[in-house]
């Protein structure tokens, strides 16, 4: 692998409960904004969770005709809108060889509203199994890669990643080392996903993983929080156009800052519940920092997975501090889950983009509804309760590790020529 050729980040844009542009999203970061509330998709009385963190006033219409629209799914509309958003604010001219231009993203469970809507009309119809000819294009994780590069003429490099919520930190470090390899030059990578429906809100609610706070949503996610009772389900997309630098130069790109390095590994632990002691953590973030070619002492600001679960955040905290030593105390770690909720499958993408944020504004984004700190978390971490603060970061990172044991960690740094 060419570890000299060096990534940057050159576009962004996403779709997410804080914003439907990234101007919006880092604003209301910024302001410690909830986008927490009531579910309004469907009727939620019947489940012991009727709150989420829902996309408000999202028109697909915006990015695709209408007779298109009918043809994906809601995490689909949310990929090629944020896609959209990237590679706009990318400026990729047409002389950009498109042979040399993949699409790597990031999805847990894709279309699983679709295959409800399917399914139920299907056995409540009590007709012959004919099935939508949308259905499984609509469905299926991968196609929305293969629609992305169907709109550009992007030809390299294209799939989708499903590693529950690590799949966009994957799907990022998957396109990274692509351009690393020599297999491409530039690749739209991040992630999405639409899980506020019946069978998800249904699901993980039977698994008491999500928070019941259903009388106070907006602070309902409450990582680090000693009464914190799970998380909050999100939905949305976050993009970024990754490319190799001299690429980059070359086309006269803005560079918002340079992608150093990724990190992965697995718990080995438990299908749902993650290990004590964080070991699992540990060696992602210290494969990262490898990665990378940095010290821990280096690292500015941490994005935390903080889901609000109360194994969770403190397995995280405990292998954060066990990793970074005295210097834990000199960064700013933050959990934007306590704004956005939980995205799943797309959640890492809009946390690199907070992350990019935090880099190019000097702006940590803080964690909100800690009103009582856990009694078990170290009372000198600088968690950036309740509002943002304001430092210089050259260099941040970002982890998301999700059901199953898979944990990934990236590591973004100010861009030096």
């Amino acid at each position: 692998m060419n570890q000299s050729r060096r990534i940057v980040i050159t576009g962004l844009g996403t779709i997410n409960p804080l914003g439907n542009n990234v101007t919006d999203y880092f604003e209301n970061l910024e302001k410690g904004v909830s986008g927490a509330g009531l579910i309004t998709h469907f009727d939620a009385s019947l489940f012991r969770t009727k709150i989420a963190c829902e996309v408000k006033n999202f028109d697909p219409t915006l990015y695709l005709e209408h007779k298109d629209v009918r043809k994906y799914d809601r995490y689909g509309l949310f990929t090629m809108a944020a896609a959209i958003q990237a590679v706009e604010d990318a400026a990729i001219s047409d002389d950009v060889n498109r042979e040399r231009c993949g699409v790597i993203w990031g999805s847990g469970i894709g279309g699983v509203q679709t295959f409800h809507d399917e399914s139920v009309g299907w056995v409540e119809g009590n007709r012959i199994p004919r099935y939508s000819p949308y259905f499984i294009p609509r469905m299926i994780s991968d196609v929305v890669g293969g629609m992305v590069s169907v709109r550009y003429g992007f030809m390299g490099p294209n799939y989708t990643v499903t590693s529950a919520c690590s799949s966009s930190n994957h799907a990022i470090i998957d396109a990274m080392n692509t351009i690393r390899m020599g297999n491409a030059d530039l690749i739209v990578t991040g992630g999405a996903e639409a899980p506020i429906c019946i069978p998800s809100v249904g699901g993980f609610s039977s698994m008491m993983a999500l928070s019941s706070r259903n009388d106070d949503p907006e602070h309902a996610s409450r990582p680090f929080d000693k009464n914190r009772d799970g998380f909050v389900l999100a939905e949305g997309a976050g993009a970024l156009v990754i490319e190799e630098l001299e690429h980059a130069l070359k086309r006269g790109a803005r560079i918002y800052c340079e992608l150093l390095g990724g990190g992965m590994s697995a718990d080995a632990y438990h299908m749902t519940a993650p290990h004590p002691e964080g070991k699992g953590a540990i060696l992602s973030m210290e494969n990262a920092l490898r990665d990378a070619g940095i010290s821990h002492t280096q690292v500015d600001y941490l994005n935390a997975h903080g889901t609000s679960t109360p194994l969770g955040d403190l397995a995280e905290l405990k292998a954060v501090c066990k990793l970074f030593g005295e210097h834990v105390y000199k960064m700013n770690i933050s959990s934007t889950k306590s704004m956005t909720g939980h995205l799943l499958g797309g959640t890492a993408a809009i946390e690199a983009l907070a992350c990019v944020m935090a880099i190019m504004k000097g702006i940590v984004p803080p964690t909100i509804n800690v009103e009582q700190l856990d009694d078990k978390i170290d009372p000198r971490l600088n968690l950036t309760l309740s509002k943002a603060q304001y430092r210089t970061v050259d260099i941040a990172m970002s982890n998301t590790f999700g059901f199953g044991g898979h944990n990934s960690t990236i590591i973004l740094g100010k861009f030096k020529s």
